[in-house]
């Protein structure tokens, strides 16, 4: 039967949950959800569907999902109406700022804006209309290393190199699982699907983890890694390079800079120095690089076990750095750059060259921490609240943000927080870290909204567009997302609660394109008619894009509208070679050797002396777990207690522990009780706990995550440890002690 007979409806729709984003075909009956499938038209998932992407429906239905404002008052947050919401906003942040100035105020950003793409192109807007230095994101959880390192190669932080995996003969993860996450700086759905098509054609996975993960355990073949010590293995793997006269540049030789910088610099990186540090035998150094620089097409890729440790810069330099010298990077089925359609950096101005990156421009007030990409590090926030002076942290705006949680130090954190004189958050739940907030502002539920991905298209495996509107109508009376962060910034430029959004909405994007249009400036606004907020800046990076139709210069070319005309998205096709045009460097060409990561590369040197902790942890990722509020979710959250504590066999019987007892495990000075779970996966030495557990804390109000609260990870590592350059927060490799409870 048809729709119009069933009553039925199929809408298209992005998944907003991971870095995959996966094409979605959510079936509706009368405003309900009654079925989520993968969509299978969709050019770039192809049908991929992972339980997150049913879970979807958990997160629209959900009943602790707000889906009105709150307001503290008499110390609880109660229901609120906007107007009251922003009139409270209105009476208490503009005094703090005329009295104390824009620094008093930080804003906090997390992960799941990236998913929304009014907060994501919006929050910029808020961010120059509070001028504040106190910017911190999840990026320096998580990313911020591999950003830095790209951005210093290659010109800007969002270049990065990503597996050319469907014409690949050879993949090295490292730090990495990518079955769980499809991806992570690489947007790849169903990658179990696309390593079994690189084997099944002939070529080879490897996996380095210190647990033999989802991913090591499809792979060809899984070494075992002590945590912390990747940056070492990779300078002995490209000294092995070096060594035997392996590196050869290929085509991108003439546009490459730093080849012998980097001979010397690594030269005292052999694998019979390192072999014991990393506990992989030399012979296994040797042979991994030989057979990276023998494939035909290949890589290295690595994730958040390369940044999230004390090298964690260099690691991602390095991984890099072996690209380049086997004459893998930019060459198809090697590390390649993918061409976004909109809002990369790379596909504008002139190609070939630019400014580069810098870092340092300001530093953090207490620990005098660089700013890197305008962000200071997360672990930074609660001394910057805590510390009087001038430019003290006394107000907090948190956007899709739970630090709490997912930061290490989190009941300091949450300690300072309490001692703010005002706190905002743009959230959909009263979380970990929300539950402080004086005025809490909700978002709609992703089915509601239209969404495009802003940065994924410059990390996907292959070219493409894809668009998708809401499912079901906005909820009568509450602004988009986009709209609230317009109000924040009104308010925080000292105008009233009721200021015309629509209008400074109109001189935001006239300076947009005036910036971005240059001559064709008039064309464009007059071809942006009729659009507004999101889908107006969307238009116009659609069509200034390298696909675009350049405001009728390109009749052929891309436009919102095409996009929306083609409901499962356009294939733009496989990754091309793009240097030398992708590059934003001032000499136009990699800089393989940056200065700041030359002159680190000794303190690596100086760790092989260094003996290693007893007993160290690591985090985990599973596919049913992305973010801490993914465990209010029915669909996600059943099944078996995901919170344990995987130990290899032989350190629990060091420990006196057995399968499923209770165990302490101490780490910063804090403990914390947990369950344990045998496994031979884990490399002895090393225990894991997954990421973003932690759900017992008084006030917040994800009632099914509390059912299971499990516990937090981050509250046993050290929030003053991070990397020195990037200022990543170091949450692998951590040593801890154990014993039975």
């Amino acid at each position: 039967m048809n729709e119009a007979a069933t009553g039925e409806r199929s809408s298209y729709r992005i998944c907003p949950l991971c870095e995959a984003c996966c094409g979605l075909e959510v079936r509706s009956r009368d405003g309900q959800v009654i079925g989520i499938r993968g969509a299978a038209a969709d050019p770039f998932s192809a049908g991929y569907i992972c339980p997150k992407g049913y879970a979807l429906k958990d997160l629209h239905e959900d009943p602790d999902r707000l889906r009105t404002p709150l307001l503290r008052r008499g110390g609880e947050l109660v229901p609120a109406s906007w107007e009251e919401a922003f009139d409270e906003i209105a009476r208490r942040l503009p005094p703090l700022l005329a009295e104390h100035g824009r620094d008093a105020v930080a804003l906090a950003v997390g992960n799941p804006s990236a998913h929304k793409f009014g907060l994501l192109l919006y929050f910029n807007r808020l961010a120059k209309a509070l001028g504040t230095k106190n910017i911190f994101s999840a990026s320096t959880l998580d990313q911020m290393p591999k950003q830095l390192a790209s951005g210093l190669l290659f010109g800007h932080w969002l270049s990065v190199a990503v597996p050319d995996i469907e014409r690949s003969d050879f993949l090295l993860v490292i730090g990495a699982n990518p079955v769980a996450s499809n991806g992570s700086l690489w947007t790849v759905p169903d990658f179990r699907g696309k390593a079994k098509a690189l084997r099944a054609r002939g070529g080879r996975l490897v996996v380095i983890d210190p647990r033999r993960s989802e991913t090591a355990a499809i792979a060809d073949a899984h070494h075992f890694i002590r945590p912390g010590s990747d940056a070492q293995l990779l300078a002995a793997m490209t000294h092995t390079l070096f060594n035997e006269g392996l590196v050869r540049l290929g085509r991108i030789e003439a546009w490459v800079d730093g080849v012998d910088a980097v001979r010397d610099a690594v030269a005292a990186f052999s694998p019979e120095r390192v072999a014991a540090h990393c506990g992989i035998e030399a012979a296994t150094i040797r042979a991994l690089a030989r057979e990276l620089a023998g494939a035909r097409s290949g890589c290295v890729y690595g994730r958040i076990g390369t940044c999230t440790q004390r090298h964690g810069t260099l690691a991602s330099w390095l991984i890099d750095v072996l690209n380049v010298l086997t004459g893998h990077l930019d060459e198809p089925g090697g590390a390649m750059f993918p061409k976004a359609p909109a809002f990369a950096y790379n596909t504008q101005g002139r190609p070939g060259s630019g400014r580069g990156v810098t870092t340092g421009r300001h530093r953090s007030r207490v620990s005098s921490a660089p700013e890197v990409f305008g962000e200071l590090p997360m672990t930074l926030l609660a001394e910057e609240i805590e510390t009087p002076g001038d430019g003290q942290v006394r107000a907090l705006i948190t956007v899709a943000s739970n630090p709490v949680l997912s930061c290490p130090g989190g009941p300091r954190l949450a300690a300072a927080l309490e001692g703010l004189d005002f706190m905002v958050s743009v959230d959909i739940y009263v979380n970990e870290t929300s539950r402080h907030a004086d005025v809490v502002l909700p978002g709609w539920s992703p089915l509601e909204d239209s969404h495009y991905d802003v940065a994924f298209p410059q990390l996907s495996y292959r070219n493409q567009a894809r668009y998708s509107g809401p499912v079901f109508a906005a909820p009568a009376g509450q602004p988009p997302e986009w709209q609230t962060l317009l109000r924040l910034a009104a308010i925080a430029k000292g105008r009233c609660a009721d200021a015309d959004l629509l209008a400074d909405d109109d001189e935001w994007l006239a300076s947009d394109v005036r910036r971005l249009a240059g001559e064709q400036a008039a064309a464009a606004l007059a071809g942006l008619a009729g659009l507004s907020g999101p889908e107006r800046l969307l238009d116009l990076a659609l069509r200034l894009g390298p696909y675009g139709d350049g405001f009728g210069q390109r009749p052929d070319g891309l436009t919102l509208a095409k996009l929306q005309a083609a409901p499962a998205g356009i294939d733009l096709g496989p990754l091309q070679p793009r240097l030398p045009e992708m590059l934003r460097t001032p000499s136009g060409k990699v800089e393989l050797a940056p200065a700041i990561l030359l002159q680190a590369l000794p303190q690596a040197l100086d760790d092989l002396d260094v003996a290693a902790p007893a007993l160290v942890v690591v985090g985990r990722r599973e596919v049913r777990s992305n973010n801490s509020w993914m465990h209010n979710l029915p669909t996600l959250a059943k099944g078996p207690l995901r919170c344990t504590l995987l130990i290899h066999p032989a350190d629990a019987a060091a420990h006196g522990l057995v399968d499923g007892s209770q165990a302490h495990i101490t780490g910063s000075g804090r403990t914390l009780a947990v369950t344990t779970e045998l496994s031979d996966t884990m490399m002895v030495g090393v225990v894991s706990l997954p990421h973003g557990w932690g759900h017992d804390l008084p006030g917040a109000r994800l009632a099914l995550a509390a059912q299971r609260p499990g516990i937090n990870l981050n509250a046993l590592l050290d929030e003053g440890q991070r990397d020195p350059l990037s200022g990543n927060a170091v949450l692998s490799g951590v040593a801890v002690t154990l014993a039975g409870a």
